[in-house]
């Protein structure tokens, strides 16, 4: 199994996948062991100081004034972990909870937050066991960290509170640390505040939808393609000159990408010989332009994921002179604000995508194609519904763009008067990503069926590829009625798997 190596300086996204999805196993460097004993010396020195240290000696939040006495000092961590587990709702993913524990080690073997070796091991043993700890879907406010979600996970170092063991099945800590030879830690000076404090759940889910979104920006283009094919549309609109005079990268990108696709084709410019047309639509012509600007989106995400990854969240931190100060780095704002971004993308991208499928099944509009890709219309509704369950997707992916990161909850007796929430645009984002694979399944199976009505033309090869693909995967060509839900289901499983990129690649090789 792949092993993933914590060190000082932060960790990549391909560790964090590696370990969030693959089950990769993690240890810690010689130099993030020494770097937290050496922070830890910092800490200890400062607890035996009768001045009181925010964290150290002090209460927490709007707490914070209260100066704790050494006997109670024990206690106060375990305190902050219990009574910020205080989430509520749905259990939050798997490979969401392993992407924030693991993002909270990474900033614990930073050096810079006074946490003993043994918990960091800890932490590193509870992931390598496969325990997951139950995480709720609300708790977050996405400043002074993702402090409910990472209180869950600490309760379970604790040996306390419910985990998921590795068998899938929840059971109470304790037991499963005890089943994997695993001492639950005892909390001291400042270490339950350094589990709590960080951005981890929301950059962890930040990471995954990049991921996923980097698979369907291809889709997306592949499936543009296949319905500029499907409609006689011109490739010439996709020509590199006319994109170089208009340089952003994404857009550049997304025509290359589509017109790698309908190289060969017989069906593209085909209207010039018998249905003049001056221009394609908007959701055909423009294409490059939506999901390029998406693309260039992405780009800008993933440079705030790349700074996040290689940042130590917390709050106070050991700087290397000595000093322990408390900072505001915990705020989610640079991470809330591309979580929101992205979304903003992704409805528009699936917008686009469902004005295509639209302009496909209407028989006015598809250049000869029969009305809803019917079999026999009137008798057969064909694909008319289909359009309705993707429009629907859209809906919903437009509701979801609106901004969380625009609103702000005061919290801790107005101590905490501005939140990022963060946490809360990263479920959605979530949900709008997962929301996109199935609008883009759709304009897949309109454009796969229209395209096979096309008699007598001949697709480029990269869609014959992709033809023969999804007919293989299940997903059936032109005929009468039938049960769709299977097919739509199968189609979906077909984008999300990236078997329709693989499936275009056969033939176009990498694309971009």
């Amino acid at each position: 199994m792949h092993t993933v190596v914590v060190g000082t300086a932060g960790v990549t996204v391909a560790d964090v996948l590696a370990v969030a999805r693959a089950g990769a196993r993690v240890e810690l460097s010689d130099e993030a062991l020494a770097a937290l004993a050496a922070a830890r010396e910092v800490v200890d020195a400062l607890a035996a100081k009768p001045e009181p240290v925010y964290g150290v000696s002090t209460g927490f939040g709007a707490l914070a004034t209260r100066h704790i006495s050494p006997e109670l000092r024990a206690a106060l961590q375990r305190n902050i972990v219990r009574s910020h587990a205080a989430g509520m709702g749905p259990r939050v993913e798997r490979e969401v909870v392993r992407a924030l524990m693991f993002l909270r080690l990474k900033t614990v073997c930073s050096g810079h937050t006074g946490v003993r070796p043994e918990v960091a091991r800890t932490m590193a043993d509870v992931l390598n066991a496969g325990i997951t700890p139950v995480v709720h879907e609300y708790g977050s406010l996405g400043c002074s960290g993702d402090l409910a979600p990472l209180s869950h996970c600490a309760l379970t170092l604790m040996g306390e509170g419910d985990a998921e063991g590795p068998d899938g099945t929840v059971r109470p800590a304790g037991e499963l640390l005890a089943e994997h030879g695993i001492a639950p830690v005892e909390l001291r000076e400042k270490e339950g505040l350094a589990l709590l404090n960080g951005t981890d759940g929301m950059l962890g889910m930040l990471v995954m939808a990049l991921a996923d979104l980097d698979t369907l920006y291809k889709s997306a283009d592949i499936t543009a393609a296949l319905t500029m094919e499907a409609l006689l549309g011109t490739d010439k609109v996709l020509a590199p000159e006319l994109h170089a005079i208009r340089p952003h990268p994404g857009q550049a990108a997304s025509a290359a990408n589509m017109l790698a696709v309908l190289s060969g084709s017989g069906l593209t410019g085909h209207h010039q010989d018998d249905a003049p047309r001056v221009q394609d639509a908007y959701s055909v012509r423009c294409a490059p332009q939506v999901a390029g600007a998406g693309r260039d989106t992405m780009a800008h995400a993933a440079l705030v994921a790349e700074r996040e990854l290689a940042s130590a969240v917390d709050n106070p931190v050991v700087l290397p002179d000595g000093r322990v100060e408390s900072n505001g780095n915990f705020h989610g704002a640079p991470v809330a604000y591309v979580l929101d971004f992205l979304a903003v993308a992704v409805a528009d991208l699936g917008s686009i995508a469902e004005r295509r499928t639209d302009r496909l099944l209407d028989k006015n509009r598809s250049h000869g194609l029969p009305p809803f890709l019917a079999d026999d219309a009137g008798v057969d509704s064909g694909l008319m519904i289909a359009q309705y369950t993707q429009a629907a997707l859209v809906g919903e992916l437009k509701r979801l763009a609106v901004p969380a990161s625009a609103d702000s909850i005061p919290s801790s007796a107005m101590q905490e008067d501005h939140v990022s929430m963060g946490w809360s645009a990263a479920r959605k984002l979530r949900t709008a990503v997962d929301n996109l694979a199935r609008v883009i399944a759709v304009e897949l199976y309109a454009a796969t069926r229209a395209i096979q009505l096309r008699e007598g033309l001949t697709p480029a090869p990269a869609s014959r590829a992709v033809i023969d693909a999804v007919r293989a995967a299940g997903v059936q060509g032109p005929g009468p009625d039938r049960y769709l839900s299977p097919d739509l289901a199968a189609a979906d499983a077909f984008v999300r798997a990236g078997h329709l990129v693989t499936a275009a690649e056969t033939v176009t090789g990498p694309l971009r």
